[in-house]
């Protein structure tokens, strides 16, 4: 029997950066690879992301103070940046949250109109 395709969701523009300082938040500090496979695990393997737009997010992050990176190792023993939130990435994932919950409810009222 073949195995069953799930399907892959696109991450929306303007979102990878709440959804990543959210994940920091609640986990406390992490490296790419353990953040890219928590999104993939709450999103029941819908949402994968590669390194390639990962990473930059990261730098982009820790360019405008939302995280901060050090260096560590990882429980396989390997170096790895591990980033963590500060202050004012905490702050920027309030707001950002406020925004997106006020998208979602704008979303819900529009999706539930009758033609």
């Amino acid at each position: 029997m073949a195995k069953s395709k799930r399907a892959r969701t696109d991450v929306l523009q303007g979102t990878l950066d709440l959804m990543v300082l959210q994940t920091i938040d609640t986990l406390g500090p992490l490296h790419g690879y353990a953040i890219a496979s928590r999104l993939e695990q709450v999103s029941a393997g819908s949402l994968q992301l590669n390194m390639g737009t990962l990473y930059p997010c990261l730098m982009r992050l820790e360019q405008r103070g939302l995280v901060r990176g050090t260096w560590g190792v990882t429980d396989t023993n390997r170096k790895a940046r591990f980033y963590a939130i500060t202050p004012a990435g905490r702050r920027q994932l309030a707001a950002e949250k406020t925004q997106w919950d006020r998208m979602v409810s704008i979303m819900r009222a529009l999706l539930s109109e009758r033609s």
